[in-house]
């Protein structure tokens, strides 16, 4: 999932800021596009329903509504709109009710974007996005989304889903002096008692500045908000393409909406059973993986980084950093790594096999080291990107909407203690990444959900996609479903440490089997595996 510090891509179709962004919209740690202020009341005119529909459907008057669709421009400096605009894609709000139980309550708006099917002799019908998170930004992915899908893209209305509080869809923010709520431990009780207090208070930060939103940050409420914008746009049922997340989207979706789902492809999938606050329990092995992929990488560059001529060597320069922050803050540019934040980077970096996202960690790394060899540091742009999201508070909205989504799903544990017990036994496994992935967070002091989690159904006609290295959504999250919903199909992309496969990767053999699968509606025979090449 990204609900955590994760992907980051630099191979998507499209410009250099088109794949940036798109990155970056699945990628919680280093999100820089700030959410426009939208008003918290619904603007968009709302039919009023036929005599008697009240009655029959609560929702007609969201059902029914008319979309003002125009440019997705605003203002000189919004490239994003403009992108958008260049792509042919168009923008309207949806109106749907903050609380579903009061329908004729307050309501909040939901923020969509469209490219139009060209092919309308054979138009299949809507695609709806959603590229993870929670709290990730779908509104701009429609282009580089229709140019993955190739021919079978002008059969589709191509639809970007900024979900409830994210975006520029009705915000929620909490006022956080950073933008995400993961920390390392760090060393000691001390260090602990350090992010317990953090998150206590980003937690009260939330209280005191989004209490009334808070109830309805779910990821049932964002199913639902779904299906409103489905009806809205004239769709009997809709096809779904999510990402990391947005797979437990999908899965959430098809549960509380059966018969309203088309051709459903899921990639980077959740398990159900472990989705939550702690889903990063079962990450550390992942990671691992990918650090030791990387430190291989990077030994055959020493020319060019410095960090070591073997893995070990690199692995151990990366270890120095890290025992380095322990003792003393480093001083990189305007900002002090400490042992809170030094592992929360790295782990971020891994999520995208490629070069370029290698080099970034690479050059991330030689930027620490030099710190902790007490040189005065200008950090790199991706390692500036990090430490800018992770110790300021310019994308509070982004960790507010992801945190208050996380914490109104899934109950999690009250008692630090436990925390401190679990994030004990990671370390002594793993001193980098299991503080990271045990720590406690926020939603150790937040109220309980207002709903139980989904029990999500037993089976559904999906195409699940997976890479087996993928340190975010591990692989036998993909396997899990696939056993459940027999009547699923899995992509598997062998030898790839890499999150977000389609349109993302550049799997020619991937990307062919979901497009023949959004062209046909016909899953493949069997399970497909797609080689690294």
């Amino acid at each position: 999932m990204t609900a955590v510090p994760a992907p980051a891509s630099r191979n998507h179709p499209g410009t250099a800021a088109s794949r940036r962004r798109a990155a970056r919209l699945r990628r919680p740690a280093f999100r820089t596009a700030v959410a426009a202020a939208v008003c918290l009341t619904g603007v968009l005119r709302v039919l009023a329903p036929r005599a008697g529909a009240a009655a029959a459907d609560p929702l007609a008057r969201y059902h029914h509504q008319h979309l003002a669709w125009q440019s997705c421009v605003r203002g000189s400096g919004d490239d994003l709109g403009k992108e958008l605009e260049r792509a042919g894609a168009q923008c309207a709000d949806v109106t749907v009710p903050l609380d579903y139980g009061v329908p004729g309550g307050r309501t909040i708006t939901v923020a969509i974007s469209r490219i139009r099917a060209t092919d309308t002799a054979h138009r299949v019908g809507a695609l709806l996005l959603n590229s993870g998170g929670p709290g990730g930004q779908t509104l701009g992915d429609p282009p580089w989304v229709r140019t993955a899908m190739r021919d079978a893209g002008a059969r589709y209305d191509i639809v970007g889903v900024d979900p409830r509080f994210v975006g520029r869809s009705t915000p929620l923010d909490c006022h956080w002096p950073t933008g995400t709520s993961f920390r390392g431990a760090g060393t000691g009780r001390a260090g602990f008692e350090q992010v317990t207090a953090l998150s206590r208070e980003l937690a009260r930060r939330c209280r005191a500045y989004a209490r009334d939103l808070l109830p309805y940050a779910t990821t049932r409420d964002t199913a639902r908000d779904l299906d409103v914008v489905r009806a809205a746009l004239g769709q009997d049922r809709i096809s779904y393409l999510g990402y990391s997340y947005g797979s437990y989207l999908g899965q959430v979706y098809a549960t509380m909406f059966p018969g309203r789902t088309d051709r459903v492809v899921l990639d980077g999938v959740i398990d159900p059973h472990r989705y939550g606050p702690r889903l990063l329990l079962g990450a550390t092995a992942a990671h691992r993986a990918a650090l030791t992929h990387w430190a291989a990488w990077t030994a055959a560059r020493d020319g060019t980084y410095g960090l070591g001529r073997t893995r070990d060597e690199v692995l151990a320069a990366v270890d120095r950093v890290r025992t380095a922050a322990e003792r003393a803050p480093l001083h990189v540019g305007g900002y002090r790594v400490d042992a809170h934040t030094m592992p929360v980077v790295v782990f971020n970096g891994l999520s995208q096999d490629n070069d370029s996202a290698y080099g970034d960690l690479a050059r991330a790394v030689r930027d620490l080291v030099r710190a902790a060899d007490g040189h005065r540091v200008a950090p790199s742009p991706w390692l500036a990107d990090a430490l800018r999201f992770v110790l300021t508070g310019s994308d509070s909205s982004y960790g507010s909407a992801q945190t208050a989504i996380l914490c109104g799903d899934v109950p999690a544990p009250r008692d630090p203690e436990v925390y401190w017990r679990d994030v004990q036994r990671a370390r002594a496994a793993d001193p980098l990444f299991g503080p990271v992935t045990h720590d406690i967070g926020p939603c150790a002091f937040w109220q309980p959900p207002r709903e139980r989690p989904t029990a999500v159904r037993p089976d559904l006609p999906a195409l699940l996609v997976n890479a087996t290295g993928d340190p975010r959504t591990p692989y036998d999250g993909a396997l899990a479903v696939r056993h459940r919903w027999r009547s699923s199909r899995l992509v598997t992309l062998r030898g790839a440490d890499q999150h977000a496969v389609y349109g993302v990767f550049g799997s020619s053999c991937a990307d062919s089997a979901v497009n023949a699968y959004l062209a046909t509606g016909r899953l493949p025979a069997g399970d497909l595996t797609c080689e690294r090449l």
